[in-house]
This record gives C-alpha cells, structure tokens and sequence, in this order.
C-alpha cells in the first residue's frame, strides 16, 4: 500500500510539473545579467527584457549580478530552480573564458545549464582616451614599445572579452600594457574619458556610444568590413592586423533540467526579438550583430568557443586564482 502511496504522489508531482511547463509562463521571469549596469551586456540586455516581456505576455525583470568575472550571477543562475522563471544573459565570459581562468569555479558551462539561444554577437572596438594623445593601433604598439608598461587598458575583469582581447593584441605587437581589471564593462568608462586608463579593447556596444559622441577615440574595429555606423574607422586588417581576431557573444541559457517545453517557447520568442525590426536597429545602434539559434547549434557554439579560448589562454599565459 505504502508503494502504491508513492509511486501515486510522483506520478501527481509529474502531472504538476508538466502542467506548470506547459502553463509557462505565469509569473514574472528573472533575466540575470552578471555584469553591472552600463556595459555592453546590460546595453543589449535591456532593450531585450522589455520586448522578450511584450511577447510573453509577464514582466520581465533585469538583475544585475556583477563581480568575479561574471561567475556570481552565472552561479547564482546554475543554482536557481530549473523552471524557467530564472534565467541568464550568458556571454563569452560566463562559457568560454571564466570557467578556464579561474582555478575555484562553482558550476559547469555545459552540464549546469540548457543552452537556449544565441541572441547576438560583437566585434571588438579599440579606443583611447582623448588625453593621451594616441589616435592609431600604430601610435599605441609605437608609444608603447617606447615605453614599456606606462601604458593602461581597462578591462570589464579578468577573463571578460576586454581582457582577453586586448591580451590577444599584445601578445601580437609584443607590447606590454598594464591591466587594471574593473567589475563590468561599464565600470571604468568614466575613468577613461577623464584620462585615468589609456585604452580598451572592448566590446563595441560598450566603447561606440563614447566614440560617437566625442569623448574617446576610436583606434580600430575588430571586423572583416568597417561598420556603416562608423564609416571613418578603420579594420585592424586595415591597420596592418589582418590576424587579429577578436569578440563576443550573447545569449540565453537556463538552468539545467529546465523542461523542453520552456526552453522551446523561451527560444522561440527570444528568437523573435532578436530579429524583429525594432532589436535589429538597437543591435545596429550598438555595433551588434544579431543571431538567433536552436538549442542545439548554440550547444556546439558554446562547445566551439569554450575550445577556442582555450587556446587564447593557454598561448597568453592569462591565469587568476
């Protein structure tokens, strides 16, 4: 009897779970960006909330959970319940760079999440301050072989796509620039344009809203054609880089076990932002490009990119306890 009591109490806690999937959403949705607010994350996160909301028809709300090379927000995700009502703005630093630069990491990319959809993707965009003089990659790799360690990049912390990009660049100019890491992309914005940091090689959706107004200058775009947005800017193939390769990506992953029918509407109506017209034009805005995936090939891009940055550093040396 006591069997047949539980084998009746699973089955009921089945139907439960299955009805609530298929009743997805009814509540408010969490989006957890793991980055403050202002970087290149949060700027093509917003936007992304309030439309993905629109067609869900629930709130959905934006939390910024910056801090440890983006791995507070993406543990706090891999740890949430698996449906559907929390999940994460995942990037290059939460897959692909963080778990491989940090020796204590609290989740697994792959096996502590459901990939859900690529959203975007983006170049990288050097810049400088407007003090310092530097208006070209060829002024940089010059004044910073002149002298050596003078010079400062910031970067949005250690293993995000500013870090590692500009690690990439050095290694290929054999310059030497010091890294003074921050919580977010956002972070040290403001220090740059009053001349305290020298440099980025950041995400463009962070670095082009400055350029475009003035207050930094624009070295070179990380791309195989100059932006339209950005028609005076040249390539760093143009500036004598062509092996420069260099940015990031965007997406939505949830935790792992979520049910199939939610990751399918979340992927479904996700996709439909990213390539309405409305999101294009912010995506273009910004110096963005947008996607839009199955589960499954973002899977094997989250697999690609891990393996790839592997590689980047493992041949820089680039290390954090």
């Amino acid at each position: 009897m006591r069997n047949v009591l539980l084998i009746a109490a699973a089955l009921a806690c089945s139907n439960l779970a299955a009805q609530a999937a298929q009743d997805y959403p009814y509540k408010p949705i969490r989006l957890v960006v793991p980055y403050p607010p202002g970087g290149a994350n949060d700027n093509l996160a917003r936007p992304f909330v309030q439309m993905l909301g629109e067609r869900l028809g629930v709130v959905v709300i934006l939390d910024n959970r910056g801090g440890a090379g983006a791995m507070i927000g993406t543990e706090l995700v891999a740890k949430a319940p698996p449906d559907g009502y929390t999940i994460l703005f995942c990037s290059t630093a939460t897959h692909a760079t963080s778990p491989q630069l940090f020796k204590r990491v609290a989740y697994d990319p792959f096996k502590d999440f459901e990939p859900v959809t690529l959203l975007a993707t983006t170049p990288v965009l050097a810049a400088s301050n407007n003090i310092n003089g530097i208006t070209s990659i060829k002024g940089l790799v010059d004044a910073a072989k002149a002298s050596p360690g003078k010079f400062t990049y910031g970067s949005g912390g250690v293993g995000s796509v500013s870090h590692l990009s500009a690690e990439i660049f050095k290694a290929l100019a054999n310059i030497n620039l010091l890294h003074v890491p921050y919580k977010g992309g956002g972070d040290f914005q403001g220090d740059m344009i009053a001349g305290r940091i020298d440099i980025q090689i950041n995400s463009a959706p962070t670095v082009s809203p400055h350029v475009k107004s003035g207050r930094m200058t624009a070295l070179a775009l990380a791309r195989p054609a100059r932006w339209p947005d950005l028609p005076n800017v040249q390539t760093f193939a143009e500036a004598g880089w062509p092996q420069y390769r260099a940015g990031g990506w965007y997406g939505l992953c949830a935790p792992a076990k979520t049910p199939k029918a939610v990751i399918d509407r979340l992927q479904r109506e996700a996709v439909a932002v990213v390539t309405s017209a409305d999101y294009r034009a912010r995506l273009t805005a910004l110096v963005a490009d947008p996607a839009g995936s199955t589960p499954k090939e973002f899977a094997a891009h989250l697999r690609s990119e891990y393996e790839r940055y592997g590689k980047v550093i493992k041949a820089t040396g680039a290390r954090t306890e």
